[in-house]
C-alpha cells in the first residue's frame, strides 16, 4: 500500500446526509483515498439542523451498509453513544434509553453497568457501528465543568469508581465486538471551560489522581483507544495541548503508563485547535505527536474537501522532515491492527 493510501487509513471523517450515493464527498474520500473510518451524528451543527446521519434503525442499518461497500479496507464506524445526554441514537427516534455514567456512577452497581453497557452495544452491533468512542473516564473533580459535570458524563469524583464502571462498560462492548474508547486524556473533568468553544487550560486544576483510570484500565488489558484532550496544561507541555504533544502522548501516555494501542484525537474542528492551527497544521503536528487515527467531525465546520486537502499537506510535511515516514506506518499499523478486532480485517 502507498503513502497516500496510508495516510488515508489515519482518519476518521464526518459527513452531511442520512444517505450517501457515489457522488457523495465521502464516497470519494472512501473509495479514492482510502478513508480509515467515519463517524456519525444525529444533528447537523454547522448547518443548524435537528437531524443528520441518524433517523431511524432502518435507514442507519442501510446507510453502514452503504458506507461499507464503497471501502477496500473495511471502515470504522464511530459514534459517541455514552447514554444520559450525550447519545446520537436517541430514545425520541427509537433507540434504547440509557442511564448517564452519572447515574450509574452513583448507584454504583456493577451489574447495572454492564446491562446498560450491552444494551447500547447490541443496539450499535445491530446498526453496523463497530466503534463506540466511549467511556468517559473523568474525574468528577469540578461538578459545574460545562461539558463534563454539568452533562453528568462522569461516573464519579472517585477514580476508583470511575475505573470499575468503565470497565464494565467496556467488557459488555467487548462481549459483541465493538470497540471502546477511553477520553479525555490527560483528564478533563477539572476543566472550567469546553474545548469545544475555545481555549481550555487545566494546569491550575488538573491532579495526577485524573490519570488512575487509565493506569488501571490500561494495566487490565482492557483498553484498545484512548482520546486525546484539547488540553493545555503548560507543566506537561508548554507549548501544545495534549492532542498536538509529543511530552503529553510520548512521555507520560506512552514511556510512563505504557500504553500500547492506538491514540485517537479528539475532533480537530474544535475550537481549542482551530483558534491556533489550521486543520492540515493540527494534522501533521497530531501525527508527529502520536496520534494514530484523527478526526474530522464536520458537524462544527462543514468541510467536505478537508481530506483531499490534507492529506498532500501532510505528504509535504514528510519530505520536509517535519513528519519522520516512519510515524504513518506507526500508526497505520496501530489503525489495521485494531480493524482485524473488530471489521474481518485480515491479512497487512
Amino acid at each position: 500500500m502507498d503513502i497516500e493510501q496510508k495516510i488515508g487509513q489515519l482518519f476518521l471523517l464526518g459527513f452531511q446526509g442520512d444517505r450517501i450515493d457515489a457522488t457523495h464527498p465521502v464516497a470519494a474520500d472512501i473509495s479514492l483515498r482510502n478513508l480509515g473510518g467515519v463517524v456519525l451524528f444525529d444533528r447537523f451543527v454547522a448547518g443548524k439542523q435537528g437531524h443528520n446521519n441518524i433517523t431511524s434503525a432502518s435507514q442507519v442499518k442501510a446507510l453502514t451498509t452503504t458506507l461499507q461497500g464503497f471501502a477496500r479496507t473495511p471502515l470504522f464506524i464511530g459514534v459517541d453513544q455514552e447514554g444520559g445526554s450525550v447519545r446520537r441514537l436517541k430514545p425520541e427516534i427509537g433507540f434504547p434509553a440509557t442511564a448517564s455514567a452519572a447515574e450509574l456512577g452513583q448507584k454504583n452497581d456493577r451489574t447495572l453497568t454492564a446491562i446498560h453497557a450491552m444494551t447500547t452495544a447490541a443496539t450499535l452491533q445491530a446498526l453496523g457501528i463497530n466503534f463506540n468512542l466511549a467511556p468517559v473516564v473523568d474525574i468528577n473533580t469540578f461538578p459545574e465543568n460545562p461539558v463534563i459535570g454539568r452533562l453528568e458524563r462522569s461516573f464519579s469524583p472517585s477514580p476508583a469508581i470511575v475505573s470499575v464502571h468503565a470497565g464494565e462498560w467496556i467488557k459488555a462492548h467487548h462481549k459483541l465486538g465493538i470497540l471502546t474508547c477511553l477520553k479525555h486524556f490527560p483528564g478533563h473533568g477539572s476543566s472550567r471551560v469546553d474545548s469545544h468553544l475555545g481555549f481550555a487550560d487545566i494546569t491550575g486544576s488538573w491532579k495526577t489522581a485524573e490519570l488512575q483510570p487509565y493506569k488501571e484500565l490500561i494495566a487490565s488489558g482492557l483498553t484498545e483507544a484512548i482520546m486525546t484532550g484539547h488540553l493545555f496544561h503548560k507543566g506537561l507541555d508548554p507549548i501544545h495541548p495534549a492532542t498536538l504533544s509529543a511530552s503529553i502522548i510520548g512521555r507520560l501516555l506512552r514511556q510512563e503508563l505504557q500504553f500500547t494501542g492506538l491514540v485517537i484525537s479528539d475532533d480537530l474542528q474544535m475550537k481549542a485547535i482551530t483558534d491556533k492551527y489550521d486543520l492540515e497544521e493540527a494534522s501533521c503536528l497530531a501525527l508527529a505527536a502520536g496520534v494514530d487515527l484523527l478526526i474530522i467531525g464536520n458537524n462544527l465546520v462543514y468541510d467536505p474537501g478537508a481530506l483531499a486537502r490534507i492529506i498532500p499537506g501532510i505528504l509535504r510535511a514528510i519530505e520536509s522532515g517535519r513528519l519522520p515516514k516512519k510515524r504513518i506506518h506507526e500508526a497505520w499499523t496501530r489503525v489495521q491492527q485494531l480493524k482485524k478486532k473488530c471489521c474481518g480485517l485480515s491479512g497487512s
